[in-house]
């Protein structure tokens, strides 16, 4: 364990094993950090925050601070963070309000840019990239290997599925599938996130989504309509996920009739 002199530990903080805490840090009573992970200079840490092995916080950053939202009135909610995540300078993350249910949750192998915020009652899953500046307002939900680029700010309650990329300078408000890609002020979408889905999905299964999209968003179809048969008939995992998400979601879908997949 290295803790700088000048660092700021309150009574109750739990320190792991081979823990890093750089100069003029601060880290609250009521902190959990767990063994190997590396807290820069100048960090604050506070409130009921958990944070998992193996991150690297760095710099500047402020974890754990009191939810920007005005009907929070001092309740105890909290902030879980997973394992094995890179938080750059100057990101902001806040725990959860009563009225999401009192959790911001984080997920492994997640990498924050500088300058993020992640709002109250986030949930964030595993493996996701948020570029420099991205914000994601209060109740997102992020699935798993989720890419946001820089500058692009979330709505609240927007739900973002699994493998799907929103490209930098887009405004999103509404929901985006799993598998799909996103750009524009405001954003809709443009396609399959084909690159993503090469690295991690087989070529028979990713036919199978091509085919789904041009029917869900290019045929003119009731969308709601289309995704419940496709979801039925396929048998392809990945397009019921898919049209899972369409049916359950509470924002609707972003789309024009003119995209194409090649």
């Amino acid at each position: 364990m290295s803790i700088h002199k000048t660092a700021v530990i309150e009574d109750g903080a739990k320190i792991g094993h081979n823990v890093t805490i750089g100069a003029f840090s601060y880290i609250g009573g009521n902190v959990t950090i767990g063994d190997d992970s590396v807290i820069g200079t100048h960090t604050l840490i506070e409130g009921n925050t958990t944070i998992g092995k193996g991150n690297h916080i760095f710099s500047h950053a402020v974890i754990g601070s009191i939810p920007q939202d005005l009907k929070y009135a001092g309740e105890k909610v909290e902030l879980i963070i997973g394992d094995n995540n890179k938080i750059r300078e100057h990101t902001l993350i806040n725990p959860g309000t009563a009225g999401g249910g009192s959790i911001t949750k984080i997920g492994n192998n997640n990498l924050l840019m500088g300058y993020v915020h992640l709002g109250h009652d986030v949930i964030m899953g595993d493996n996701c990239i948020l570029a420099n500046g991205a914000t994601l307002a209060g109740h997102v939900e992020l699935g798993n290997f989720v890419v946001v680029g820089g500058l692009t700010p979330v709505h609240q309650f927007v739900h973002i599925g699994d493998y799907a990329m929103v490209a930098g300078a887009s405004a999103l408000a509404q929901d985006i599938p799993p598998y799909c890609m996103a750009e524009g002020n405001r954003a809709v979408l443009r396609g399959l996130n084909l690159t993503g889905l090469r690295r991690n999905i087989p070529r028979e299964e990713i036919d199978q989504l091509k085919s789904a999209y041009r029917e869900l968003f290019e045929q003119g179809q009731p969308l709601q309509e289309v995704a419940t048969k496709l979801f039925e008939t396929s048998e392809a995992q990945s397009v019921k996920n898919i049209c899972n998400f369409i049916i359950n979601s509470k924002r609707g879908i972003p789309f024009e009739r003119s995209n194409n997949v090649r």
